[in-house]
C-alpha cells in the first residue's frame, strides 16, 4: 500500500519518518505536540538542541510541536525518552501516584489510523529502565502497518484476538491465528499486515530497550 503523505511537511529533511499506509490522528498530534514544546521550554532547551538529542532535524521537530508532521511511533518514542517521559505521558497533563491505574474504554487513545477503519490505540504505558506500551490493533482487510527499527534489544509481543495477522520481516512471513500468540524481534523493519479476508483484532505490547 502506498505511503500517506501530510502536506507542507518535509519528510527529507531528516530521512523517511514513515508510517506506513496509515497517518497518526490529528488530536494526538495536536495534544504531544503541545505538551512536547511545554517540556522542552521548561527545560530551557533550543528546538535544535532536543532535535539533535533525539536524532532527527530541526524542520521536522518544529512540524511536530505544530501538529503538522506525521511522524513514526519510533521517533514519538525517542522524543518522550529525551525529555524524560514516556509515550504515554505525553498525552495526559496529570500523572499519578497510585499504585494501580485502571483506564476504560473511554480512556483508550487513538494514535494511528488508515481511512479503510484500521486503528492503533494505546492502553497503557510503563517507563523506567525499560519502557513497555500496551496497545490494542485493528486491521481492516489489506491494510498493513510499516514498522521502523527500534533500538537493538526491543521486542514486540502479540495475541490476536479476531481474524489472522501476518507479521513480515523482509520477504518472510509468519501468520497468527485467532488465540495465537507472537514474538518480534522490532529492531528491524518490519510490518503487521491483514492479508485474511476479515477484520484483525489484536493486543500488542511493546518492549523497548534503552
Amino acid at each position: 500500500m502506498s505511503e500517506t503523505t501530510t502536506p507542507g511537511v518535509d519528510k527529507t529533511a531528516a530521512g523517511v519518518d514513515e508510517t506506513g499506509a496509515g497517518t497518526l490522528d490529528d488530536q494526538f498530534l495536536t495534544d504531544v505536540g503541545t505538551r512536547l514544546r511545554r517540556l522542552r521550554t521548561d527545560r530551557g532547551w533550543t528546538v535544535q538542541h532536543l532535535a539533535d538529542r533525539a536524532g532527527i532535524s530541526r524542520r521536522l521537530l518544529t512540524q511536530i510541536e505544530r501538529g503538522q508532521a506525521n511522524p513514526s511511533l519510533v521517533t514519538m518514542t525517542r522524543l518522550a525518552r529525551q525529555v524524560g517521559t514516556d509515550f504515554r505521558a505525553l498525552l495526559d497533563q496529570d500523572g499519578t501516584d497510585t499504585p494501580v491505574t485502571v483506564g476504560g474504554p473511554a480512556e483508550r487513545r487513538l494514535v494511528w489510523s488508515t481511512p479503510a477503519g484500521s486503528t492503533g490505540e494505546l492502553l497503557q504505558s510503563v517507563t523506567g529502565d525499560r519502557t513497555v506500551d500496551l496497545w490494542r490493533w485493528r486491521l481492516a482487510t489489506g491494510d498493513s502497518y510499516q514498522g521502523q527499527p527500534d533500538p537493538a534489544g526491543s521486542a514486540e509481543l502479540f495475541h490476536v484476538l479476531e481474524g489472522e495477522l501476518t507479521l513480515s520481516v523482509g520477504a518472510d512471513r509468519w501468520r497468527v491465528p485467532a488465540g495465537g500468540s507472537a514474538r518480534l524481534a522490532s529492531d528491524c523493519r518490519y510490518a503487521y499486515e491483514n492479508q485474511g479476508s476479515e477484520p484483525v483484532t489484536f493486543v500488542r505490547t511493546v518492549y523497548l530497550s534503552r
